[in-house]
């Protein structure tokens, strides 16, 4: 009896995957364990095995498309063995949200032989084959001849359909050169355009350096990671009243306590790989408690507001497959050590396409690090439906007074936040940055009341 291959469930919160491709094609022999295809949620990639050994008998659902899941995608039997009782009853899969089909390639029309005395064409239709830039259409086979016998395409008058240039309008151009023009273009690879010979033969004078052929612009359909990012922004927007806060803090303290930490893991390997990104995810967990308006979430269609005692923290993460934001639960309870480790791991996790779908949601605040990328301001886009989201921006010397009538040049450490400003006022929101940038400041004052 033929064993099922369903589309497995990554996560409680997952409806339906993306089958990506199939590793294994139909008629050919499998073991239980190996890998048959791999699927693709709207966050990470995973691999399906085969449940049994045997022959994969049919693919039901082929690759590109979407399928609810637990739906039986393929099957495992004897070859020849009739499966068809295991087909999914539903209806073909559905495209995923905000994919396009796949556009059929157009093909060229044949190109007809011209005739002695080809009829006049109508001026419409003459107008019809110019391109948007006033250049004339041109048949590939044309382009190609055309490149070859070194003439120019673009100003020829097509006889094709629509006064589309075609290849015996090219091989007729190509007879039109004088000797020494002909001599000429083997000798430099130029083309011919606007001939001023007798007969409208192109001389040597009349030919030019071929312009450069634009490259065609690349259609790229969406992922299903790259739609749901895309519909989430929009909705983002769409939802909250967004307002960002720039501010700055001292980071005088905290770079020193990065050289401090990047010393002690040269003498020991065993030691915990603090980053300044780390730091200041922790200075942000244990100064959000105290200022509970902006870790919270809010539900714009119910207009309910629910805030949290507990920082679950968001980490945006870029991967090869786009913006993930995975959570780190209970960061706020986390020593320095332990909130270090669970953010390298999560973001590990994104990065490679292993994580548990699951581990994408409940997040009460997010944090977006562009700083190592450079960037001095920016506005992040608040992770629906979380009500607030630290931006970390680069670090640059800023000139300050020194109390002595003069200035010094302090490291300055840039930080955007935006707030949903139906729910939460400007006013504890700056609140919120002026004490971030007072525990930034004071980092190693900090870390004392904090076991590392």
């Amino acid at each position: 009896m033929a064993t099922p291959v369903q589309m497995p469930q990554p996560g409680n919160t997952v409806e339906e995957c993306l089958l990506v491709e199939w590793a294994v094609p139909e008629g050919k022999p499998v073991t239980k364990g190996q890998v048959v295809c791999t699927i693709e949620t709207d966050k990470a990639t995973f691999e399906v095995e085969s449940p049994a050994d045997g022959t994969l008998v049919r693919q039901f659902v082929s690759a590109g498309e979407v399928a609810p899941v637990l739906t039986t995608i393929g099957a495992v039997g004897e070859p020849g063995e009739d499966v068809s009782d295991l087909a999914p009853t539903s209806a073909a899969p559905s495209q995923p949200a905000g994919r396009k089909a796949a556009k059929e390639p157009k093909k060229e029309m044949r190109e007809e032989p011209r005739a002695e005395s080809p009829a006049p064409q109508d001026p419409q239709s003459a107008a019809s084959a110019q391109r948007a830039d006033g250049r004339r259409a041109v048949s590939p086979r044309a382009r190609k001849l055309a490149a070859r016998l070194g003439v120019d395409p673009t100003g020829l008058q097509g006889s094709g359909p629509q006064g589309r240039v075609v290849s015996d309008d090219v091989q007729a151009a190509a007879g039109r050169l004088t000797p020494l023009a002909r001599a000429e273009q083997a000798a430099t690879g130029r083309t011919a355009q606007a001939p001023s010979g007798l007969g409208g033969r192109a001389r040597a004078r009349d030919l030019v350096e071929a312009a450069p052929q634009e490259a065609p612009p690349e259609e790229i359909p969406l992922t299903q990671i790259r739609a749901r990012i895309a519909e989430r922004m929009r909705a983002s927007l769409a939802q909250h009243a967004q307002l960002t806060l720039h501010g700055s803090a001292d980071a005088t303290a905290l770079l020193a306590l990065r050289r401090r930490f990047k010393e002690a893991r040269s003498a020991d390997e065993e030691a915990p790989n603090v980053t300044l990104n780390a730091m200041i995810c922790a200075a942000a967990v244990w100064t959000l408690p105290a200022f509970p308006e902006l870790n919270a979430t809010f539900d714009p269609e119910a207009e309910k507001l629910v805030r949290y005692s507990q920082v679950h923290l968001g980490v945006a993460v870029d991967t090869d497959r786009g913006l993930m934001v995975p959570v780190v639960r209970n960061a706020h309870a986390m020593r320095l050590s332990e909130l270090t480790g669970a953010i390298a791991q999560t973001a590990a996790e994104a990065r490679s396409g292993a994580i548990d779908p699951d581990r994408l949601y409940g997040g009460t605040f997010t944090i977006t690090n562009l700083g190592a990328l450079g960037v001095e301001r920016f506005t992040p886009v608040l992770n629906s439906p979380q009500v607030s989201i630290l931006g970390v921006c680069a670090i640059e010397e800023r000139p300050v007074p020194d109390g002595a009538g003069g200035v010094r040049f302090q490291p300055a450490l840039g930080l955007s936040l935006t707030i949903d400003h139906q729910v939460v006022d400007g006013a504890p929101a700056a609140r919120f940055l002026q004490a971030l940038a007072q525990s930034i400041g004071t980092f190693d004052f900090a870390l004392a009341q904090q076991a590392v």
